[in-house]
């Protein structure tokens, strides 16, 4: 009898043991996955954005930029307001939920851009009327875009993917002219969000039965974002400081502080 109540007892603190272990095993990995979070996010249609709070926690301490990647910086800052400005007019045109949803994701795109300008001090970070654009050229093709989609619904959207492509082919040259690491985290997701309104764009072409040729990007690579599915980002250490998992709406991480319950 006194065997069996001892090893009751035993058996007791054994699995107490195991479980506060595994408890503590628990929190700790929640408190680690807490610690990244996405800097994007992305909604059913496409429609991509990027969590501000989550892109403040992911950069890190650099060196300044270069001259190369300051201009890359204003002239990506320069394109996503032409796409901003292109596709607000176009929303109010021919009232397609498409054309409102990325105008308001190409907005939060040219923040992201003026913020990372902001981080390193720069006084260039002045958006503008929209519509209009101190370069000449830039001010040409934005008249020159908003004419032609204007015509019909269907310009309007090869319109759009036109103006991805262009993203795209930029964005890409800008990445391998860079070596700064904020800066390759911030062209790294505008190029996944381009592709993914991209995507978007060519589903309302598809729908219309129209196949579209690109223009700045091969049609292999076309080709090839157009039939893969829509991306979500990759997920970035936020010291302690991110939205959960890119859907604005995660529990916020509290990096790697103790619960006053486990010890390691």
């Amino acid at each position: 009898m006194k065997t069996s109540i001892k090893n009751v007892v035993v058996s007791f603190f054994l699995f107490g043991s195991i479980a506060l272990l595994t408890s503590c095993q628990k929190d700790a990995m929640t408190s680690e996955n807490l610690q990244y979070a996405s800097v994007l996010s992305v909604s059913a249609d496409g429609t991509t954005a990027v969590i501000e709070a989550n892109l403040k926690s992911a950069l890190i301490e650099t060196s300044g930029l270069t001259d190369s990647e300051l201009a890359s910086l204003l002239k990506m800052k320069q394109e996503e307001k032409l796409a901003r400005d292109v596709y607000s007019v176009l929303s109010q045109k021919w009232g397609s939920q498409v054309f409102s949803n990325i105008s308001k994701a190409e907005d939060n795109h040219l923040n992201a851009i003026t913020l990372l300008l902001t981080n390193y001090g720069s006084t260039e970070i002045t958006i503008g009327e929209a519509g209009v654009f101190a370069d000449a050229a830039v001010q040409t093709l934005y008249n020159d875009l908003v004419t032609k989609a204007n015509v019909s619904i269907e310009e309007a959207f090869k319109t759009g993917a036109l103006i991805e492509e262009m993203d795209i082919n930029d964005l890409n040259e800008s990445l391998v002219n860079t070596t700064n690491a904020n800066v390759l985290l911030v062209f790294d997701n505008l190029l996944k969000g381009s592709r993914n309104h991209l995507r978007a764009f060519n589903r309302q072409l598809t729908t219309l039965g129209i196949v579209y040729t690109p223009v700045f990007i091969s049609q292999a690579d076309y080709d090839q974002i157009a039939s893969s599915p829509m991306e979500k980002g990759k997920q970035y250490k936020m010291q302690g400081k991110g939205n959960g998992q890119g859907n604005g709406k995660g529990q916020k991480g509290q990096g790697n502080k103790g619960n006053g319950t486990c010890s390691n």
